[in-house]
């Protein structure tokens, strides 16, 4: 699995963690071993200017997925076939926003952030109820699991 973690900010960040979480769950969702994913942390002022030319709306936000080849998660009898499965831009200034409303770490925030990526990667979606308590549920199990796995 290729997983690039690009920095382009001042916040610190463990390139090892996220690109361990992001194996992992690629892993666990079948996609196949040869797949690529890149995780990009951004200032606010870049994220905004995404949010904006991608979703027309204004101002910076958490999370972005940009797919790629549109993989889908496979099975252990049936993984994904390789591919390029897109960039995942996180904005660790306002994970640490939420993270502080949410009563936990910037990083915990930010791996959550990375699982949600890769799940919206990987097809999923939150637009409809069943679609969110579905995601929200599988990103829960997803870290947590990683979580207790790395002690």
């Amino acid at each position: 699995m290729s997983v690039e973690v690009l920095n382009e900010t001042e916040y610190p960040i463990d390139g090892e963690e996220f690109q361990a979480l992001a194996a992992y769950v690629l892993e666990a969702m079948h996609v196949s071993p040869s797949a690529e994913l890149s995780l990009i942390f951004v200032e606010p002022d870049a994220i905004a200017a995404l949010h904006e030319r991608w979703l027309d709306l204004e101002g910076p936000t958490d999370v972005m997925s940009f797919p790629m080849d549109e993989l889908r998660p496979g099975s252990a009898d049936a993984p994904t076939e390789a591919g390029i499965l897109g960039d995942i831009v996180i904005c660790p200034e306002v994970a640490q926003t939420q993270a502080a409303n949410a009563g936990h770490s910037s990083t915990e925030e930010m791996l959550l952030l990375t699982v949600h990526g890769i799940l919206h990667l990987l097809g999923y979606d939150h637009a409809e109820k069943d679609e969110e308590k579905e995601m929200f549920a599988l990103q829960r199990k997803l870290l947590l699991t990683f979580l207790a796995e790395r002690g």
